[in-house]
């Protein structure tokens, strides 16, 4: 027979390596959120472009949305949502005012680079045409990590012109 503190020590040890009660871990994905928010500009001067890129917390929202979705559901590959959402559904039941076009990451590694990501974009030609529009001028990127992915969300925006 066990002792009383025997038996704690193996369920907390059992415990912890189930998961049961143990902590998520978050990292703080904002410089890399924001690297790839840079690398979209040069993208966008490279192609010509001479407006700003500015970030927009609507659709970082959309972006982070999409992507925790996209993590969860491992079904999910692309643009649609686990709801049937597009990426324009998406931004119009935030509030935003504009046409909407959406680039989606999934690695599978607990991390990526900048630097990967934009290479990555940069070569498939739908995804290269999305950033390279001058007329998405606004950009909201969220990214999340699990142990064997991770999954980059990047909501492109053009605003509608105010009467």
């Amino acid at each position: 027979m066990l002792s009383s503190g025997t038996m704690a020590s193996v369920c907390v040890l059992l415990c912890a390596t189930a998961g049961v009660g143990a902590p998520m871990a978050r990292a703080d994905n904002s410089r890399f959120n924001s690297s790839v928010v840079s690398g979209v500009y040069t993208v966008q001067r490279q192609a010509g472009c001479t407006n700003d890129v500015r970030t927009s917390p609507v659709l970082r929202l959309v972006a982070q949305r999409h992507t925790l979705d996209v993590l969860g559901n491992r079904d999910l590959n692309g643009d649609i949502g686990s709801d049937g959402a597009t990426p324009q559904d998406r931004a119009n039941g935030a509030g935003y005012r504009g046409t909407v076009a959406e680039t989606v990451a999934i690695n599978p590694a607990l991390a990526m680079s900048g630097l990967e990501l934009i290479n990555r974009w940069y070569h498939d030609p739908a995804a290269f045409a999305i950033m390279s529009d001058c007329a998405n001028t606004d950009i909201g990127v969220w990214s999340e990590n699990s142990l064997d992915r991770t999954v980059v969300v990047a909501v492109y925006g053009k605003p509608q012109q105010q009467p």
